[in-house]
């Protein structure tokens, strides 16, 4: 039986901590004058009202959580998000219809990055930072804020950590689940305020450095400006985001091992080595690729390079450059970013490195299995020995997933879009990307479809960054069975 009266306490403390994540955007609304902060008192207490209400009706309710609830809390939190984080964009009047304020919120706690705003340097500046705010958030998981903070309120949550936390991965820092959120969340926070300052530094607005401060971190790629980071010239700007990237795309316990000087930690990641030496190779290899077709000098196409495989790979979504107007040949290459996805345990979506390089390690092995039918080969990573269960459940992962992306183009293509365009959509939106290709290309903007259109494509942002499972598993009828 699941213990509803829980999940309602749970859902209440989440609308409660959204509530108090706007205040930021309020603070900034009074300090630019912006005119906005009256919407966004209202959306504060839109969130905080029903919240304190949930949260202090149930608050003598039994606190176990088991799995089931965790899946359910973790999809219900991400729709509660979605709908009470859409609030400052209609009261505002920034986004005046609902399929539209969903698809901006749900592509902001996915940390996709695709937009339905033709003039984003337009939106008043409150509700500008609650854009980039709900980046942020998204960006290591709400629930592994809550399972951080609600120990301090009698509400355990390991079940929530394994239901939100992005990727295949089970490294800790500590015993205590709450104990790791807590450090990933210190790491999370502190390269954000390190960024922001560097970006300020280096000849950002403290408004634009704030904003790109938090959405870098997020992997998200949420701009203050019309044509994202291209409108910065400045090409200390740009190298400083291809670092963050790459680290932000990298698992944070791996950075948190860093910091602590443990490099053995860090470089005996066999998905760290994947992910790295596989950036190397594609930015050097088509950099020398443009270079060869483009006018730009050397070192601007090798950053617009590295920018734009970094961007990519880590589903941050950033442009400096338009890759899709060098060759149909490179641009179906860079299509092909939008499946790979950087480290488990980073801010990224996507597939993730760790399930590419078990999933090629496995089929590597096979042929030696084929040659040798008699040995016992077993497939490894980082030293440990990966079980039936997770290759089964990895190959599972990456069928459905390409399953869904069939699918999802059929249905865009029923919509009346052209395939191109489908396909981009789709990728893009499963991924938590941003740009694609088509009609949403890295120059093009979301707003062109469909209510229904936005509002499906809104439902893959979730699959995608709830890693396909956490969603799908409710509609099983074995889900909802008593035990």
């Amino acid at each position: 039986m699941i213990h509803f009266k829980a999940i309602f306490k749970i859902m209440g403390g989440l609308l409660i901590l959204l509530g108090l994540l706007m205040m930021p955007s309020l603070a900034f609304s009074y300090y630019f004058s912006s005119g906005d902060h009256f919407s966004l008192w209202v959306s504060l207490s839109v969130c905080l009202v029903p919240g304190v209400f949930l949260f202090f009706s149930f608050a003598g309710q039994e606190q176990n959580i088991r799995k089931r609830e965790g899946y359910l809390i973790v999809a219900l939190s991400w729709v509660f998000m979605s709908i009470f984080g859409m609030v400052p964009y209609l009261v505002s009047g920034v986004i005046e219809n609902i399929p539209d304020a969903i698809f901006e919120t749900v592509s902001g706690f996915t940390t996709t990055g695709a937009t339905i705003l033709d003039d984003i340097e337009v939106v008043p500046e409150g509700v500008l930072l609650w854009r980039s705010m709900s980046q942020w958030i998204g960006g290591l998981g709400i629930i592994v804020l809550t399972v951080a903070i609600f120990p301090l309120l009698g509400i355990g949550g390991i079940e929530l950590f394994v239901a939100e936390a992005p990727g295949p991965t089970s490294d800790k820092l500590h015993p205590r689940i709450s104990e790791t959120a807590k450090r990933l969340w210190l790491v999370y926070i502190g390269l954000t305020g390190i960024l922001m300052l560097l970006y300020y530094l280096e000849g950002m607005s403290f408004f634009d450095a704030f904003n790109h401060g938090l959405t870098t971190m997020a992997t998200g790629g949420f701009s203050t400006r019309n044509e994202s980071f291209a409108f910065f010239t400045n090409p200390i700007i740009h190298y400083t985001a291809i670092i963050f990237m790459f680290l932000a795309g990298t698992n944070f316990t791996l950075i948190y091992y860093g910091l602590k000087g443990k490099f053995n930690k860090v470089w005996s990641s066999d998905e760290f080595r994947a992910y790295l030496l596989t950036i190397l190779f594609l930015t050097i290899s088509l950099f020398i690729a443009i270079y060869t077709i483009t006018d730009e000098g050397i070192e601007k196409t090798f950053r617009d390079t590295a920018f734009q495989v970094i961007s990519l790979i880590t589903t941050t979504g950033y442009v400096t450059a338009d890759y899709t107007s060098y060759s149909n040949g490179l641009t179906i290459v860079f299509f092909m970013f939008l499946f790979f996805g950087a480290s488990a345990g980073s801010t990224s979506g996507g597939i993730k490195f760790i399930r590419h390089l078990t999933f090629v390690n496995n089929i590597r092995l096979e042929f030696k299995r084929i040659i040798h039918p008699r040995a016992i080969i077993p497939l490894k990573i980082n030293n440990e020995r990966v079980t039936g269960k997770v290759i089964i459940h990895i190959i599972n992962f990456l069928l459905l997933y390409l399953m869904i992306f069939v699918i999802g183009s059929v249905v865009m293509s029923i919509l009346g879009y052209d395939m191109i365009t489908s396909f981009g959509a789709v990728a893009t939106s499963l991924g938590n990307v941003g740009p694609a290709i088509g009609l949403v290309g890295p120059m093009d903007n979301f707003a062109f479809f469909s209510p229904l259109a936005k509002l499906f494509l809104s439902f893959l942002m979730l699959l995608g960054r709830l890693e396909l499972f956490t969603i799908i598993v409710l509609f099983s009828p074995y889900f909802w069975r008593a035990n």
